[in-house]
Protein backbone atom coordinates (compact mmCIF):
# COMPACT_ATOMS: atom_id res chain seq x y z
CA UNK A 1 0.00 0.00 0.00
CA UNK A 2 1.15 3.61 -0.82
CA UNK A 3 1.42 6.08 1.87
CA UNK A 4 2.68 9.98 2.32
CA UNK A 5 6.11 9.92 3.32
CA UNK A 6 6.75 10.89 6.68
CA UNK A 7 8.77 13.65 5.95
CA UNK A 8 11.42 15.24 8.21
CA UNK A 9 10.90 18.54 10.48
CA UNK A 10 7.53 16.92 12.13
CA UNK A 11 7.78 18.85 15.79
CA UNK A 12 7.52 17.47 19.68
CA UNK A 13 8.85 17.65 22.85
CA UNK A 14 6.75 14.77 24.31
CA UNK A 15 9.56 13.52 26.18
CA UNK A 16 11.49 15.70 29.21
CA UNK A 17 13.97 13.90 31.44
CA UNK A 18 14.94 16.94 32.76
CA UNK A 19 12.98 19.90 34.90
CA UNK A 20 13.51 23.07 34.55
CA UNK A 21 15.05 23.26 37.78
CA UNK A 22 17.86 20.29 36.59
CA UNK A 23 18.55 22.44 32.88
CA UNK A 24 18.90 25.54 35.24
CA UNK A 25 21.64 23.56 37.26
CA UNK A 26 23.15 22.21 34.41
CA UNK A 27 23.72 25.23 33.27
CA UNK A 28 25.35 26.64 36.10
CA UNK A 29 27.31 24.04 36.76
CA UNK A 30 29.03 24.41 32.81
CA UNK A 31 29.56 27.75 33.35
CA UNK A 32 31.68 26.93 36.41
CA UNK A 33 33.57 24.58 34.56
CA UNK A 34 34.31 27.02 31.79
CA UNK A 35 35.70 29.25 34.36
CA UNK A 36 37.35 27.60 36.62
CA UNK A 37 39.18 24.71 34.81
CA UNK A 38 38.85 26.30 31.33
CA UNK A 39 39.22 25.08 27.39
CA UNK A 40 42.04 23.79 26.70
CA UNK A 41 42.74 25.59 22.87
CA UNK A 42 45.92 24.72 20.62
CA UNK A 43 45.77 27.61 18.42
CA UNK A 44 47.56 30.46 18.76
CA UNK A 45 45.46 32.91 16.65
CA UNK A 46 42.34 31.68 18.64
CA UNK A 47 43.95 32.34 22.42
CA UNK A 48 45.23 35.91 20.88
CA UNK A 49 41.83 36.70 19.84
CA UNK A 50 40.28 35.67 22.75
CA UNK A 51 43.02 37.65 25.31
CA UNK A 52 42.15 40.67 22.66
CA UNK A 53 38.47 40.52 23.34
CA UNK A 54 39.17 40.46 27.31
CA UNK A 55 38.77 37.07 28.01
CA UNK A 56 41.26 35.24 30.42
CA UNK A 57 43.87 33.44 28.56
CA UNK A 58 46.87 30.95 29.72
CA UNK A 59 49.11 31.21 26.60
CA UNK A 60 52.06 29.08 28.66
CA UNK A 61 48.95 25.91 28.60
CA UNK A 62 47.08 27.01 25.82
CA UNK A 63 43.64 27.13 27.84
CA UNK A 64 40.78 29.40 27.52
CA UNK A 65 38.80 30.64 30.70
CA UNK A 66 35.39 31.84 29.25
CA UNK A 67 32.89 33.86 31.75
CA UNK A 68 29.31 33.43 31.22
CA UNK A 69 28.34 36.85 29.59
CA UNK A 70 31.37 35.38 26.92
CA UNK A 71 29.47 32.14 26.49
CA UNK A 72 25.73 33.77 26.06
CA UNK A 73 26.91 36.28 23.74
CA UNK A 74 28.17 33.83 21.21
CA UNK A 75 25.08 31.98 21.64
CA UNK A 76 23.19 34.81 21.33
CA UNK A 77 24.99 35.49 17.04
CA UNK A 78 24.64 31.82 16.65
CA UNK A 79 21.78 31.34 13.87
CA UNK A 80 18.59 29.61 16.29
CA UNK A 81 17.75 27.66 12.86
CA UNK A 82 20.10 26.20 10.28
CA UNK A 83 18.99 25.48 6.83
CA UNK A 84 21.19 22.31 5.25
CA UNK A 85 20.31 22.19 1.43
CA UNK A 86 19.51 19.60 -1.03
CA UNK A 87 22.15 20.11 -3.61
CA UNK A 88 19.38 20.62 -6.83
CA UNK A 89 16.40 20.17 -4.81
CA UNK A 90 14.80 22.45 -2.46
CA UNK A 91 12.12 19.72 -1.35
CA UNK A 92 15.05 18.15 0.16
CA UNK A 93 16.20 21.09 2.41
CA UNK A 94 15.86 20.32 6.14
CA UNK A 95 15.20 23.00 8.88
CA UNK A 96 17.23 22.41 11.92
CA UNK A 97 15.68 24.57 14.99
CA UNK A 98 12.88 24.46 17.46
CA UNK A 99 11.62 21.10 17.94
CA UNK A 100 11.73 19.58 14.65
CA UNK A 101 12.83 16.24 14.19
CA UNK A 102 14.97 15.20 11.44
CA UNK A 103 16.95 11.51 11.51
CA UNK A 104 20.21 10.53 8.93
CA UNK A 105 23.46 8.89 8.51
CA UNK A 106 26.83 9.16 10.48
CA UNK A 107 30.17 7.78 11.23
CA UNK A 108 33.41 6.83 9.47
CA UNK A 109 33.08 2.92 9.65
CA UNK A 110 35.87 0.93 8.48
CA UNK A 111 33.91 -2.32 7.13
CA UNK A 112 31.16 -2.62 5.34
CA UNK A 113 28.76 -5.75 5.41
CA UNK A 114 27.56 -6.62 1.85
CA UNK A 115 24.66 -7.74 -0.13
CA UNK A 116 26.75 -11.33 0.05
CA UNK A 117 27.00 -10.89 3.61
CA UNK A 118 30.54 -10.56 3.38
CA UNK A 119 32.30 -8.17 5.97
CA UNK A 120 35.04 -6.64 4.25
CA UNK A 121 37.06 -3.56 3.98
CA UNK A 122 35.12 -0.06 2.54
CA UNK A 123 35.87 1.22 -0.73
CA UNK A 124 35.21 4.41 -2.74
CA UNK A 125 32.32 2.40 -4.14
CA UNK A 126 30.25 2.19 -1.07
CA UNK A 127 29.98 5.58 -0.12
CA UNK A 128 28.22 5.83 -3.62
CA UNK A 129 26.20 2.86 -3.31
CA UNK A 130 25.02 3.95 0.03
CA UNK A 131 24.64 7.72 -1.24
CA UNK A 132 22.08 6.19 -3.63
CA UNK A 133 20.52 3.88 -1.40
CA UNK A 134 19.87 6.70 1.24
CA UNK A 135 19.02 8.81 -1.49
CA UNK A 136 15.95 6.29 -2.25
CA UNK A 137 14.84 5.55 1.35
CA UNK A 138 12.37 8.34 2.50
CA UNK A 139 12.88 7.96 5.84
CA UNK A 140 16.08 8.82 6.21
CA UNK A 141 16.72 12.68 5.71
CA UNK A 142 20.08 13.62 5.28
CA UNK A 143 23.82 11.98 4.22
CA UNK A 144 26.40 12.36 6.70
CA UNK A 145 29.36 10.35 4.90
CA UNK A 146 29.43 6.98 6.77
CA UNK A 147 32.63 5.06 5.64
CA UNK A 148 36.35 5.55 4.75
CA UNK A 149 37.20 4.78 0.99
CA UNK A 150 39.98 2.72 1.94
CA UNK A 151 41.29 2.31 -1.57
CA UNK A 152 42.26 5.99 -1.85
CA UNK A 153 45.55 7.42 -1.25
CA UNK A 154 46.06 8.88 2.61
CA UNK A 155 45.83 12.27 0.75
CA UNK A 156 42.62 12.04 -1.53
CA UNK A 157 40.19 10.52 0.77
CA UNK A 158 38.27 13.75 1.76
CA UNK A 159 38.00 14.95 -1.74
CA UNK A 160 36.93 10.82 -2.34
CA UNK A 161 34.55 11.26 0.65
CA UNK A 162 32.59 14.48 -0.39
CA UNK A 163 32.58 13.57 -4.49
CA UNK A 164 31.36 10.39 -4.37
CA UNK A 165 28.46 11.39 -1.54
CA UNK A 166 27.72 14.76 -3.55
CA UNK A 167 27.48 12.88 -7.13
CA UNK A 168 24.79 10.25 -5.65
CA UNK A 169 22.56 11.93 -3.61
CA UNK A 170 20.77 15.00 -3.92
CA UNK A 171 20.12 15.24 0.36
CA UNK A 172 22.09 17.34 2.40
CA UNK A 173 25.21 16.23 2.96
CA UNK A 174 28.16 16.31 5.87
CA UNK A 175 31.21 14.47 6.68
CA UNK A 176 34.42 15.76 8.40
CA UNK A 177 37.75 16.07 7.17
CA UNK A 178 41.15 14.27 8.09
CA UNK A 179 43.17 17.99 7.11
CA UNK A 180 43.19 21.15 6.53
CA UNK A 181 44.43 20.82 3.04
CA UNK A 182 41.00 18.22 2.50
CA UNK A 183 38.52 21.01 3.65
CA UNK A 184 40.00 23.74 1.28
CA UNK A 185 40.13 20.80 -1.51
CA UNK A 186 35.94 20.29 -0.85
CA UNK A 187 34.88 23.68 -0.05
CA UNK A 188 36.50 24.66 -4.22
CA UNK A 189 34.95 21.18 -5.15
CA UNK A 190 31.78 22.15 -3.84
CA UNK A 191 31.68 25.71 -4.72
CA UNK A 192 32.63 24.37 -8.23
CA UNK A 193 29.25 22.57 -8.13
CA UNK A 194 27.54 25.41 -6.56
CA UNK A 195 28.04 27.45 -9.35
CA UNK A 196 30.83 29.58 -7.26
CA UNK A 197 31.60 30.01 -3.61
CA UNK A 198 28.54 32.81 -2.67
CA UNK A 199 26.25 30.53 -4.39
CA UNK A 200 27.27 27.81 -1.87
CA UNK A 201 27.30 29.97 0.91
CA UNK A 202 23.58 30.80 0.15
CA UNK A 203 22.52 27.44 -0.53
CA UNK A 204 24.92 25.48 1.50
CA UNK A 205 24.53 21.76 0.11
CA UNK A 206 27.65 20.35 2.17
CA UNK A 207 28.14 21.03 6.38
CA UNK A 208 31.70 20.15 8.07
CA UNK A 209 31.95 18.23 10.88
CA UNK A 210 35.01 19.27 13.22
CA UNK A 211 36.23 17.79 16.89
CA UNK A 212 36.64 18.84 20.17
CA UNK A 213 38.49 15.81 22.35
CA UNK A 214 36.93 15.33 25.66
CA UNK A 215 37.79 16.17 28.20
CA UNK A 216 37.56 19.99 26.97
CA UNK A 217 40.32 20.20 24.38
CA UNK A 218 40.28 21.59 20.80
CA UNK A 219 43.53 20.55 19.14
CA UNK A 220 45.11 22.56 16.77
CA UNK A 221 44.27 20.98 13.32
CA UNK A 222 40.52 20.76 14.32
CA UNK A 223 41.10 24.75 15.29
CA UNK A 224 42.13 25.54 12.50
CA UNK A 225 39.53 23.83 10.21
CA UNK A 226 36.41 25.23 12.27
CA UNK A 227 38.36 28.53 11.84
CA UNK A 228 38.40 27.49 7.52
CA UNK A 229 34.97 26.55 7.69
CA UNK A 230 33.78 29.56 9.57
CA UNK A 231 35.05 31.75 7.25
CA UNK A 232 33.66 29.98 4.58
CA UNK A 233 30.11 30.44 6.21
CA UNK A 234 29.53 26.19 5.79
CA UNK A 235 27.30 25.19 8.57
CA UNK A 236 28.85 22.95 11.13
CA UNK A 237 28.75 20.49 13.81
CA UNK A 238 31.17 19.19 16.43
CA UNK A 239 31.87 15.97 17.48
CA UNK A 240 31.72 15.88 21.36
CA UNK A 241 31.88 12.65 22.44
CA UNK A 242 32.59 12.43 25.95
CA UNK A 243 32.59 9.24 27.22
CA UNK A 244 30.81 8.66 30.58
CA UNK A 245 33.59 6.57 33.12
CA UNK A 246 36.40 7.33 30.72
CA UNK A 247 36.79 11.01 29.46
CA UNK A 248 33.50 12.10 31.26
CA UNK A 249 31.96 11.62 34.82
CA UNK A 250 30.27 7.96 35.46
CA UNK A 251 27.28 10.20 36.01
CA UNK A 252 24.59 10.83 33.38
CA UNK A 253 24.78 14.70 34.95
CA UNK A 254 28.59 14.88 35.57
CA UNK A 255 28.71 13.63 31.58
CA UNK A 256 25.88 16.59 30.34
CA UNK A 257 27.68 19.22 32.10
CA UNK A 258 31.03 18.21 30.44
CA UNK A 259 29.76 18.04 27.33
CA UNK A 260 27.61 20.92 27.41
CA UNK A 261 30.61 22.64 28.65
CA UNK A 262 32.39 21.21 25.33
CA UNK A 263 29.31 21.73 23.37
CA UNK A 264 29.33 25.57 24.53
CA UNK A 265 32.93 26.24 23.66
CA UNK A 266 32.73 25.08 20.26
CA UNK A 267 30.32 27.26 19.58
CA UNK A 268 31.91 29.90 21.03
CA UNK A 269 35.37 29.51 18.74
CA UNK A 270 33.09 29.58 15.73
CA UNK A 271 30.93 32.67 16.55
CA UNK A 272 34.13 34.46 17.48
CA UNK A 273 35.81 33.74 13.86
CA UNK A 274 32.88 34.96 12.49
CA UNK A 275 29.74 35.98 13.89
CA UNK A 276 26.52 34.34 12.72
CA UNK A 277 28.20 31.52 11.58
CA UNK A 278 25.55 28.55 11.36
CA UNK A 279 26.93 26.12 13.96
CA UNK A 280 24.93 23.36 15.78
CA UNK A 281 25.19 22.62 19.23
CA UNK A 282 26.24 19.34 19.40
CA UNK A 283 25.95 15.77 21.68
CA UNK A 284 27.90 12.47 20.95
CA UNK A 285 27.26 11.02 24.61
CA UNK A 286 28.43 7.54 25.28
CA UNK A 287 29.27 5.02 27.82
CA UNK A 288 31.39 2.46 28.95
CA UNK A 289 30.81 -0.86 29.89
CA UNK A 290 32.50 -0.80 33.19
CA UNK A 291 33.28 -4.52 33.07
CA UNK A 292 34.81 -4.68 29.93
CA UNK A 293 36.12 -1.42 29.19
CA UNK A 294 33.92 -1.19 25.93
CA UNK A 295 32.97 1.95 24.70
CA UNK A 296 29.43 1.69 24.21
CA UNK A 297 26.81 3.58 21.33
CA UNK A 298 24.02 1.55 21.51
CA UNK A 299 23.33 1.37 25.84
CA UNK A 300 19.79 2.74 26.82
CA UNK A 301 22.00 6.03 28.83
CA UNK A 302 22.96 7.00 25.43
CA UNK A 303 19.68 7.53 24.30
CA UNK A 304 18.73 9.46 27.86
CA UNK A 305 21.26 11.74 27.25
CA UNK A 306 20.67 13.10 23.93
CA UNK A 307 17.22 13.21 24.47
CA UNK A 308 18.35 15.26 27.75
CA UNK A 309 20.46 16.99 24.99
CA UNK A 310 17.42 18.37 23.17
CA UNK A 311 15.98 20.23 26.42
CA UNK A 312 19.70 21.59 27.02
CA UNK A 313 19.37 22.98 23.28
CA UNK A 314 16.04 24.01 23.30
CA UNK A 315 16.83 25.83 26.77
CA UNK A 316 19.55 27.88 24.91
CA UNK A 317 17.73 28.26 21.78
CA UNK A 318 20.26 26.76 19.66
CA UNK A 319 19.40 24.12 16.32
CA UNK A 320 20.93 20.64 17.70
CA UNK A 321 23.32 17.97 16.36
CA UNK A 322 22.92 14.84 18.17
CA UNK A 323 23.13 10.89 17.94
CA UNK A 324 20.53 7.87 18.04
CA UNK A 325 19.53 4.68 16.19
CA UNK A 326 23.19 3.61 17.17
CA UNK A 327 23.66 -0.07 17.77
CA UNK A 328 27.11 -2.00 19.16
CA UNK A 329 25.62 -5.49 17.19
CA UNK A 330 28.14 -6.30 15.14
CA UNK A 331 25.51 -7.62 12.74
CA UNK A 332 21.47 -6.88 11.66
CA UNK A 333 20.14 -8.82 14.48
CA UNK A 334 17.78 -8.97 17.30
CA UNK A 335 20.52 -6.66 19.64
CA UNK A 336 20.50 -3.97 16.62
CA UNK A 337 16.32 -3.85 16.66
CA UNK A 338 16.08 -2.83 20.38
CA UNK A 339 19.43 -0.89 20.28
CA UNK A 340 18.47 1.31 17.29
CA UNK A 341 14.95 1.45 18.18
CA UNK A 342 15.50 3.12 22.12
CA UNK A 343 18.19 5.23 21.17
CA UNK A 344 16.08 6.86 18.12
CA UNK A 345 13.18 7.01 19.41
CA UNK A 346 14.53 8.86 23.11
CA UNK A 347 15.86 11.71 21.56
CA UNK A 348 13.43 11.74 18.70
CA UNK A 349 10.57 12.35 20.88
CA UNK A 350 12.47 15.00 22.89
CA UNK A 351 12.74 16.81 19.54
CA UNK A 352 16.24 16.77 18.99
CA UNK A 353 16.93 18.00 15.65
CA UNK A 354 19.37 16.22 13.39
CA UNK A 355 19.75 12.77 15.00
CA UNK A 356 22.68 10.99 13.00
CA UNK A 357 24.06 7.45 13.19
CA UNK A 358 20.29 6.83 12.89
CA UNK A 359 20.88 4.13 9.20
CA UNK A 360 22.91 1.59 8.48
CA UNK A 361 25.55 1.73 11.45
CA UNK A 362 26.65 -1.17 13.50
CA UNK A 363 29.48 -2.61 15.59
CA UNK A 364 29.40 1.22 17.32
CA UNK A 365 29.97 2.28 14.07
CA UNK A 366 32.74 0.85 12.90
CA UNK A 367 30.89 -0.96 10.37
CA UNK A 368 27.75 -0.52 7.63
CA UNK A 369 25.28 -2.74 6.47
CA UNK A 370 23.55 -2.82 3.63
CA UNK A 371 20.29 -4.20 4.82
CA UNK A 372 20.46 -2.26 7.69
CA UNK A 373 19.74 0.78 5.59
CA UNK A 374 16.63 -0.43 5.04
CA UNK A 375 16.00 -1.95 8.39
CA UNK A 376 16.89 1.38 9.88
CA UNK A 377 14.58 3.47 7.47
CA UNK A 378 11.77 1.16 8.61
CA UNK A 379 12.72 2.09 12.38
CA UNK A 380 12.93 5.78 11.42
CA UNK A 381 9.46 5.80 10.21
CA UNK A 382 8.02 4.20 13.13
CA UNK A 383 9.92 7.13 15.27
CA UNK A 384 8.23 9.71 13.25
CA UNK A 385 4.80 8.42 13.42
CA UNK A 386 5.72 8.73 17.27
CA UNK A 387 6.86 12.03 16.41
CA UNK A 388 3.79 12.83 14.47
CA UNK A 389 1.64 11.23 17.81
CA UNK A 390 -2.52 11.26 16.97
CA UNK A 391 -4.53 14.11 16.04
CA UNK A 392 -7.64 14.52 18.21
CA UNK A 393 -10.34 16.68 16.05
CA UNK A 394 -14.01 15.63 14.72
CA UNK A 395 -13.10 13.43 11.78
CA UNK A 396 -10.59 11.56 14.31
CA UNK A 397 -12.97 11.08 17.11
CA UNK A 398 -15.22 9.31 14.15
CA UNK A 399 -18.19 9.95 15.92
CA UNK A 400 -20.75 9.80 12.89
CA UNK A 401 -18.53 6.75 11.61
CA UNK A 402 -19.27 4.70 14.83
CA UNK A 403 -22.87 5.85 14.94
CA UNK A 404 -22.95 4.27 11.00
CA UNK A 405 -21.82 1.33 11.89
CA UNK A 406 -23.60 0.51 15.07
CA UNK A 407 -23.02 -2.37 17.37
CA UNK A 408 -22.16 -5.59 16.02
CA UNK A 409 -20.71 -3.87 12.47
CA UNK A 410 -17.61 -3.68 11.13
CA UNK A 411 -15.31 -0.76 9.27
CA UNK A 412 -13.61 -2.24 6.69
CA UNK A 413 -15.92 -1.59 4.24
CA UNK A 414 -16.63 2.19 5.49
CA UNK A 415 -15.40 5.32 3.52
CA UNK A 416 -13.65 6.40 6.12
CA UNK A 417 -11.63 4.33 6.65
CA UNK A 418 -10.31 3.45 3.27
CA UNK A 419 -9.99 7.95 3.34
CA UNK A 420 -7.48 7.64 6.74
CA UNK A 421 -5.92 3.98 6.02
CA UNK A 422 -2.29 5.77 3.96
CA UNK A 423 -2.24 8.73 6.43
CA UNK A 424 -3.39 7.06 9.59
CA UNK A 425 -1.08 4.00 10.22
CA UNK A 426 3.09 3.41 9.03
CA UNK A 427 3.73 0.27 6.67
CA UNK A 428 7.69 -0.83 6.92
CA UNK A 429 9.25 -1.90 3.75
CA UNK A 430 10.75 -5.03 4.88
CA UNK A 431 8.66 -6.31 8.43
CA UNK A 432 6.57 -9.74 7.99
CA UNK A 433 2.72 -8.64 8.66
CA UNK A 434 1.58 -11.75 7.16
CA UNK A 435 -0.17 -14.49 8.78
CA UNK A 436 2.02 -17.82 9.24
CA UNK A 437 1.37 -19.85 6.35
CA UNK A 438 1.46 -16.74 4.43
CA UNK A 439 5.40 -16.06 5.64
CA UNK A 440 6.04 -19.35 4.85
CA UNK A 441 4.30 -19.22 1.42
CA UNK A 442 6.95 -16.45 0.84
CA UNK A 443 10.02 -18.07 1.94
CA UNK A 444 10.07 -17.98 5.30
CA UNK A 445 12.69 -15.11 5.14
CA UNK A 446 13.71 -13.25 8.46
CA UNK A 447 13.95 -9.49 8.12
CA UNK A 448 17.74 -9.47 7.23
CA UNK A 449 16.89 -11.22 3.88
CA UNK A 450 14.40 -9.29 3.46
CA UNK A 451 15.63 -6.00 3.91
CA UNK A 452 18.76 -7.39 1.69
CA UNK A 453 15.81 -7.57 -1.31
CA UNK A 454 14.72 -4.12 -0.92
CA UNK A 455 18.37 -2.48 -0.85
CA UNK A 456 19.52 -5.20 -3.80
CA UNK A 457 16.32 -3.73 -6.12
CA UNK A 458 16.57 0.20 -4.91
CA UNK A 459 20.10 0.10 -5.58
CA UNK A 460 19.10 -1.45 -9.40
CA UNK A 461 16.09 0.53 -10.38
CA UNK A 462 17.06 4.02 -8.24
CA UNK A 463 17.98 6.44 -10.68
CA UNK A 464 19.97 9.51 -8.92
CA UNK A 465 20.35 13.20 -9.94
CA UNK A 466 24.06 13.05 -10.34
CA UNK A 467 26.01 16.32 -10.94
CA UNK A 468 26.38 17.67 -14.35
CA UNK A 469 28.35 15.49 -16.47
CA UNK A 470 30.87 18.85 -17.95
CA UNK A 471 31.52 19.91 -13.78
CA UNK A 472 32.97 16.17 -13.02
CA UNK A 473 35.26 16.59 -15.80
CA UNK A 474 36.36 19.86 -14.25
CA UNK A 475 36.01 18.56 -10.89
CA UNK A 476 38.63 15.32 -12.05
CA UNK A 477 40.77 17.60 -14.04
CA UNK A 478 41.89 19.36 -10.80
CA UNK A 479 41.60 16.36 -8.24
CA UNK A 480 42.92 13.32 -10.89
CA UNK A 481 43.09 11.19 -7.04
CA UNK A 482 39.49 10.72 -7.06
CA UNK A 483 37.79 7.45 -7.84
CA UNK A 484 34.30 7.49 -8.69
CA UNK A 485 32.53 4.61 -6.86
Amino acid sequence: MNQPILKGGLETDALKFLTDNDIAAIHRASMKVLANTGFQLDHTGLLERFQGQGVRVDMTNRRVFFDEDTIMAAVKTNPDTVTLCGRDDPERDIVLGGKRVYLGTGGTAVNVIDLSRVRRKTQAKDIAATARLVDALDNIHFFIIPCHPGDSSPENVDVNRFFNAMNNTTKPIMGGCLSLDGLERILRMAATVAGGQRRLEARPFIAFISSVVSPLTMDNQHAAMTVKAAEAGIPMAFSIAPIAGATAPITLAGTLTQMNAEALAAITVAQTVRPGTPSLYSAVPTVMDMRSASFLFGSVETGIMNAAAAQMAQFYGLPLYSTGGISDSKQPDQQAGYEKAFTAIMPALAGANFIHEAAGQLDSGMTISYAQYVIDNDINGCVMRSVRGLEVDEDALATEVINAVGPGGNYLGDMHTARRARTELYYPKAATRTAYDGWVASGSKDTWTRAEEVAAKLLDIHKTHGIAPEIIDRILESEPGIIQG
